[in-house]
């Protein structure tokens, strides 16, 4: 006969249960065992019928996944958590992770002040010993990523919910795609939507550039650095989080994972692993902003004839920035961002449909199906290429591996962001929705965009290749001139672009507030204003520079320390997840007092799986 519960307890105390149910799965506990069985026979309903009473039918969730467990009947609502390693948002560890990423930041800034050249040099040194010692890592923990994310979706843990069995997600699938999608790399897709495929297009890796064939590896090429590895990535990082954050009510912070399975003594280490995650979003927040600047001072050139090369209006430009998103992280997640996403998705859409059926419509949809085939089946081949042979490993490293720590980069910013706006999905929705859909989204923008404008290096008129060697940043805006309506489309395109560059910085403010509020997920406006204030000096200091290397480098730089928190994030979540309620119950006999663990299939199957004593 099942157990009578207090209504509302398992939203009183989920932490405390969910740490005794795991002790005891893995047996280190025998007390508490008692203690739980002793709970069970205690809050079952006075008014039941004794007779025939089967107590097999007690079960304990692991980690309170559904609505089944039995909870302490000595704690009440509002008491302390007994689970010491928590600590409630705002606490000292924030702050201490806050001083010591502000003391970082700070001594960048004053370095990018005092000697812009140095620091240049030297982050370029640093970033190309770091990819040429460790290329073979990073292109196998892309790869990786992206064979974890495809397995976990089609295995039984892809019905687990990143949430209570119970909850739904908060928005709706359109805003949600809208928001990570804006989030992740919308103005990057904006940037280099026609730069890259003509990059690639004059000079291919290993073969003649400016060729038909040389095409066709242009979009392959460019796909790979802004495919499924790219959100793999993002996606891996951001269901990590969310796991540890909604499933376990753990705080949302890079280093919950590890406090989980590692021992309590290595505090320094779980602060140091969140100050490495603070640098390498800033950093790549900054490389980011720094680049969608350049390209928004060459659309004010194109459009207006405005100068190309001020610094004025580079300054200009990110003040204007800086005010919007202010403005907008002052509103909250579910207001400012939400409403800016939107927005983007709804412009981004009717700019490449335009592009589409204005442009040479019928190349751009044989661009799209031929990319698909040829990605799809050169998938495996490329995702293990560093060219050894071909002497090739520093084309490699200036263009796959810079990627993919750029988005390594990005990993805490956007997973944390993607996260929060996921809760209440199942990992395989999840994966869907992070990995597939915008891969696909991708797949399409870059064959509209790319395939327009290699038709016009192979059977137009030429120039846009020249173009982009002279200035990357000018690429989209020399494209946009051979379309009719230029001018009008010219201002489009910028207020899509202005609007991307405030999405990222408002997100990224967001999850620098959080990560330094102790994982509150409500950071106080101060303090979201306040890394706003450091991201806008940083990003003005940088881009005096003027170079989009040094943009990309920076992102780069704060990624590779944080590939190993990264790398022992993933190892806990794969050890925690093998508890997940949905997988496993514990069954308590009252009569001998022994637990037995039930492992289950996926959630909704009949699948009973093994049974083992304990």
């Amino acid at each position: 006969m099942m157990q009578s519960r207090r209504p509302g307890r398992l939203a009183d105390r989920p932490v405390d249960v969910r740490r005794r149910a795991r002790l005891l799965y893995r047996g280190r506990i025998d007390d508490d065992a008692d203690d739980i069985a002793d709970d069970s026979r205690s809050t079952r309903s006075p008014h039941r019928n004794t007779a025939g009473a089967n107590d097999d039918d007690t079960r304990l969730d692991l980690f309170t996944g559904g609505s089944r467990t039995p909870v302490d009947e000595d704690l009440g609502p509002g008491d302390p958590d007994p689970d010491p390693d928590v600590t409630e948002p705002g606490s000292s560890a924030g702050r201490t992770v806050f001083v010591a990423a502000l003391v970082i930041v700070a001594a960048a800034s004053v370095w990018a002040l005092v000697a812009p050249q140095q620091m240049t040099a030297t982050i370029r040194s640093v970033t190309r010993f770091a990819i040429e010692s460790l290329d073979w890592l990073f292109l196998l923990l892309a790869t990786g990523l992206l064979v974890l994310a495809v397995a976990l979706a089609l295995s039984r843990f892809g019905s687990i919910r990143l949430g209570a069995d119970h909850e739904r997600p908060e928005f709706s699938t359109v805003s949600w795609l809208s928001m990570l999608f804006a989030g992740g790399m919308g103005a990057g897709l904006v940037f280099w939507g026609v730069a890259e495929p003509l990059t690639h297009f004059r000079d291919p890796p290993g073969l003649e550039g400016s060729t038909p064939a040389a095409a066709r590896e242009a979009m392959v090429v460019t796909n790979l650095h802004w495919g499924l590895h790219a959100w793999a990535i993002y996606g891996m990082s951001a269901m990590v989080i969310a796991y540890f954050a909604f499933r376990l009510g753990r705080r949302t912070l890079v280093s919950e994972p590890l406090r989980v399975v590692f021992p309590r003594r290595h505090e320094t280490f779980f602060h140091v692993a969140d100050v490495f995650a603070v640098i390498a979003v800033v950093f790549g927040l900054v490389g980011s902003l720094m680049q969608g600047t350049l390209q928004f001072r060459s659309g004010l050139a194109s459009v207006f004839g405005t100068d190309q090369s001020s610094g004025l209006i580079g300054v200009l430009i990110m003040l204007a920035l800086t005010a919007a998103f202010m403005l907008s992280a002052s509103t909250g997640v579910d207001k400012g961002i939400r409403i800016l996403s939107n927005m983007n998705i709804t412009v981004t859409v009717l700019l490449m449909f335009f592009v589409m059926f204005f442009g040479p419509t019928r190349y751009v949809l044989e661009t799209f199906v031929t990319t698909i085939g040829d990605y799809v089946n050169r998938l495996t081949e490329i995702s293990f290429r560093l060219y050894p042979y071909e002497g090739l490993t520093d084309w490699t490293a200036t263009w796959t591996l810079n990627y993919f720590l750029w988005w390594l980069a990005w990993g805490p910013f956007v997973g944390i962001f993607i996260a929060r706006i996921s809760r209440g999905r199942t990992i395989r929705e999840f994966v869907l929705g992070v990995v597939v859909a915008p891969s696909v989204f991708s797949l399409l923008w870059f064959a509209t965009f790319g395939g327009a404008g290699l038709h016009n290096e192979l059977e137009g008129r030429g120039g846009l290749g020249s173009l982009v060697d002279d200035d990357v940043s000018a690429a989209l805006f020399g494209f946009l001139d051979l379309l009719p309506g230029a001018e009008v489309i010219g201002l489009v395109t910028l207020f899509l672009l202005f609007v991307f560059l405030v999405t990222s910085a408002d997100s990224g403010t967001y999850v620098l507030g959080l990560m330094t509020s102790d994982g509150d997920i409500n950071p106080s406006v101060a303090r979201k204003l306040t890394w706003g204030a450091i991201i806008a000096v940083l990003t003005t200091l940088v881009l005096l520079v003027g170079d989009v290397d040094v943009a990309r480098a920076m992102a780069v730089t704060g990624a590779i320390p944080f590939t190993l928190v990264l790398i022992l994030q993933l190892g806990a979540f794969l050890h925690t997840i093998r508890y997940d309620s949905a997988l496993h119950t514990v069954e308590l006999h009252p009569a001998d007092d022994r637990p037995t663990v039930d492992t289950v299939g996926p959630v909704g199957t009949d699948d009973p799986g093994s049974r083992d004593r304990t």
